[in-house]
């Protein structure tokens, strides 16, 4: 029991000390108006020697994965309801550029002539080279190495071919 009023003792003490409490050291009895304490703000800024770590922000400079290719309307619309946007998704102008090319290309050189064909866009080389394995896996690009290089072409997709009718033989008759 002791050992309880010594750390009742000790926790109003530190709630007078930040001015949480009121100075009396027993609990009020509750009454019908009671006032509730407003909210606590958030500080600015983290003092340095206090035990706690500063928090990072997020700056517009590096977004999230997956939004590289949209403009900033569509980043915040969602998954429930997705914004059309009049420019073609990276994703359609990588396939898109490799279908005219005639012999692979690099990652680097499809994110030199995107980003010059359209000046407008943001198009880095990373995104463009993830983008490709991407459509590596979906089997819409081929990838192939010669030496260190990899470099990029566009797969021949077949026509979607409807799958082979199979006769079904009827069952011979009992006799």
């Amino acid at each position: 029991m002791a050992a309880h009023q010594r750390d009742h003792a000790v926790l109003v003490s530190i709630q007078q000390a930040i001015g949480a409490a009121p100075a009396a050291a027993e609990p009020a009895a509750p009454s019908d108006s009671t006032t509730v304490p407003a909210p606590r703000t958030a500080k600015k800024t983290a003092k340095s020697g206090t035990g706690k770590r500063a928090q990072t922000k997020k700056t517009a400079s590096a977004p999230s994965r997956g939004t590289a290719g949209k403009p900033a309307a569509e980043k915040g619309a969602g998954k429930a309801a997705p914004v059309k946007s009049a420019q073609p998704t990276l994703v359609e102008l990588i396939r898109g550029h490799l279908a005219e090319q005639s012999e692979p290309r690099s990652a680097a050189e499809i994110a030199a002539a995107l980003g010059e064909a359209h000046p407008d866009r943001s198009v880095k080389t990373t995104v463009v080279r993830t983008t490709l394995e991407g459509l590596v896996a979906k089997s819409q690009a081929q990838r192939s190495k010669q030496g260190n290089s990899v470099f990029y072409t566009a797969s021949a997709v077949p026509e979607q071919a409807a799958p082979p009718q199979v006769e079904e033989q009827p069952a011979p008759a009992d006799a």
